[in-house]
């Protein structure tokens, strides 16, 4: 899944040069982020769909989220995860390979060719098909349908505005023990502005809040990718 060195995939550079365009202008967390993102690579069958992501609009998780994805997904159990925001499959061949081998990945997505194309790349990994579940639909309408305290981690992936009912609808399925990872946690590095309150905002303020204010949790902020929200349920 990953090596340590510095990747090949073209789109990953492209997203890193997103992140930090010049390094005479990096601050030391800038050439931080930097250097985890040039630390991780991803073979054939997740370049491929990464390319498939990107194609679709999909933007992808960047191959550092991946790998700590994989890891939370490994320190949680790895027995049962489920996701909101498939995307093309990115993220879930992550969070499969930190996963048990009797793992269950459940993922949800209302984009019906965005499942399509991770079907692909999860069929590309040899991956049993036992081992996925996807799910079409409104993550509101689905969230409610999965069993509650089933689940060593809820990853959230989805537009930032919307975090706020995904997490409300989504914690309960937690069992004790469990995490729940949000990617997105920063807004576009809006989150910490006192000024801005756009939804997208107002909607990472608001799940950092119900974490915040559910006392089962501890949680951590984490500056990858467009920001982590993590948190380890009692």
């Amino acid at each position: 899944m990953a090596e340590f060195g510095v990747s090949r995939d073209r789109f990953t550079r492209a997203r890193q040069d997103r992140i930090v365009t010049s390094s005479a202008d990096r601050s030391p967390v800038e050439a931080m982020v930097s250097h985890a993102e040039g630390a991780i690579s991803e073979d054939d069958i997740v370049a491929a769909a990464r390319e498939r992501a990107v194609d679709l609009g999909a933007d992808p998780v960047t191959p550092a989220v991946g790998a700590l994805l994989s890891v939370f997904a490994r320190l949680s159990g790895g027995k049962a995860v489920v996701e909101v925001g498939t995307g093309a499959g990115v993220s879930g061949l992550w969070l499969l390979s930190g996963m048990r081998e009797d793992g269950v990945l459940t993922t949800i997505d209302v984009e019906p060719e965005h499942q399509r194309s991770a079907k692909q790349a999860f069929s590309e990994a040899s991956i049993a098909p036992s081992r996925t579940r996807l799910i079409g639909g409104r993550a509101q309408e689905v969230l409610p349908r999965l069993a509650d305290e089933s689940y060593d981690l809820l990853v959230i992936d989805a537009a930032p505005a919307d975090q706020p009912d995904f997490l409300a609808g989504g914690i309960r399925l937690l069992r004790p023990g469990g995490a729940v990872v949000i990617h997105g946690a920063s807004a576009g590095g809006r989150a910490g502005d006192p000024s801005a309150n756009d939804p997208d905002v107002v909607g990472v303020r608001e799940a950092a809040r119900i974490i915040a204010d559910d006392g089962r949790f501890t949680a951590v902020l984490i500056p990858l990718g467009d920001g982590l929200l993590a948190a380890t349920r009692d």
